[in-house]
């Protein structure tokens, strides 16, 4: 079998896959897949970015992704002008003042001579520290304290939702080059752990920032590009429609909203799809995978090494971030404790092994295969587990198995990525 016919077997199992949640189960259940299929496809595209093409070990995927989700809130939420006004200036004030104190102690770094250097960017980081607290505080309390049960933080400014999308990108890209800068000099298993640690960093700002987006408060009504369902339930002209095909009007408008969002999510990984193949069939693209291959080899050509890995890697990011702001649109609101290395790190990663790194629609695939098993593995393991433990008597081990069967989505990923380590390393659709 080819590799293109295999291709386009894989794809035609994951479509039965979804087809049939949606006859056996509900075509919401169907539907909700597939929009995280989608979303997830370009994570691991952007993840496919890094390593397949660079060989970038990226494991802070949770927060590039969390901050797509910020700029959602940042750019589509209404502001808030109650704490614009009592503490807005300030908080400004306080961010430019910290920015001008990081640049000040730079620039005495670089260009004072000897000692004098390191104790002269000393002494400007801590008076700055003061001085920036003594302007920033006052100016978070104040906004805090503004309804602070159901705002307490400053809001956005109100734009479509649509355009919250790319801001996602570019916030994540930029955070990525700000760390790439530092981070992109360490060897691959300390970039990792860099990674990962920014990503925890970012989380806890998230949270412990209310000022910024309510913190673990959270942000709900963030405004969708497509319309509620409860404005198509109260349209005569949409519930004429569905009744004229013999549908429920409540099913109808949830259904009708999730094809809404799979046609935006679909537009948007194709163009993500065929850039990325555009830039793989590139001279770029076989720079980066000489790179990739061989980096001694290809700085001994001249290759700027430190400066490609820099650029792929804000692309990567902007992919992430484009995905995050995305699914913070489809839930509705943003919730900083949901993000979880296990979910927005780990199973990415699981995803474009899966799929097969370097391969642009093995990531695809693997985005939409893990997914829809990550899903559906968990009710079906439990359905299995308690067929099990009907027919047997009670004691521990029924017990135990009933108490397990929660997790059977944990031990179902760990056997798939074993299985594919064992008998397909390079995933089922392999880079050629």
């Amino acid at each position: 079998m080819s590799n293109r016919t295999g291709m386009i077997l894989a794809y035609a199992v994951m479509a039965v896959l979804i087809a049939g949640t949606g006859v056996l189960q509900s075509w919401n259940s169907a539907l909700n897949i597939l929009n995280f299929c989608l979303i997830y496809a370009i994570m691991s595209l952007g993840v496919n970015l890094q390593w397949g093409y660079a060989g970038l070990f990226n494991v802070g995927v949770m927060g590039f992704t969390a901050l797509g989700g910020l700029a959602a809130v940042l750019v589509a939420m209404p502001p808030v002008p109650e704490a614009w006004n009592a503490g807005g200036p300030r908080i400004l004030a306080g961010l430019a003042l910290g920015a001008g104190v990081i640049i000040a102690a730079m620039l005495a770094w670089r260009r004072l001579p000897g000692r004098v250097a390191g104790w002269a960017t000393a002494a400007i980081l801590v008076a700055g520290f003061f001085a920036y607290r003594a302007v920033f505080d006052p100016g978070v309390a104040a906004v805090e304290s503004v309804n602070a049960s159901l705002q307490g933080y400053m809001g956005g400014l109100g734009l479509p939702v649509l355009v919250a999308w790319p801001v996602g990108g570019l916030l994540a890209a930029g955070a990525a080059w700000a760390i790439g800068k530092v981070a992109l000099g360490l060897r691959s298993d300390y970039l990792a752990i860099a990674t990962l640690g920014i990503a925890e960093i970012v989380i806890a700002i998230m949270k412990a920032e209310e000022w910024l987006a309510r913190g673990v408060k959270n942000v709900a009504g963030i405004p969708r590009p497509v319309p509620d369902a409860v404005d198509l339930q109260s349209s005569p002209a949409f519930v004429e429609r569905a009744a004229a095909l013999g549908a429920d009007p409540v099913t109808a408008s949830t259904i009708a909203v999730k094809l809404g969002y799979s046609l935006y999510f679909t537009v948007v990984l194709i163009v993500v799809l065929i850039l990325a193949q555009l830039a793989l069939n590139s001279p770029w693209g076989r720079m980066m995978r000489a790179i990739r291959d061989n980096e001694v080899a290809a700085e001994a050509m001249g290759k700027d090494v430190t400066a490609r890995h820099l650029q792929i890697f804000v692309m990567g990011c902007f992919l992430v971030g484009l995905a995050g702001a995305m699914m913070t649109t489809l839930d509705g609101q943003l919730t900083p404790g949901s993000y979880q290395p296990l979910r927005f790190t780990f199973l990415i990663w699981v995803m474009v092994i899966v799929g097969g790194s370097g391969n642009n629609y093995g990531a695809v695939l693997g985005a939409f295969l893990i997914w829809f098993l990550w899903v559906q593995v968990e009710p079906l393991g439990g359905a299995l587990i308690d067929q099990v433990t009907s027919v047997m008597q009670d004691g521990w081990l029924k017990t135990r198995l009933i108490e397990f069967s929660g997790q059977m989505r944990l031990l179902v990923m760990g056997v798939i990525l074993l299985a594919m380590m064992r008998f397909a390393p390079r995933g089922l659709i392999p880079e050629r």
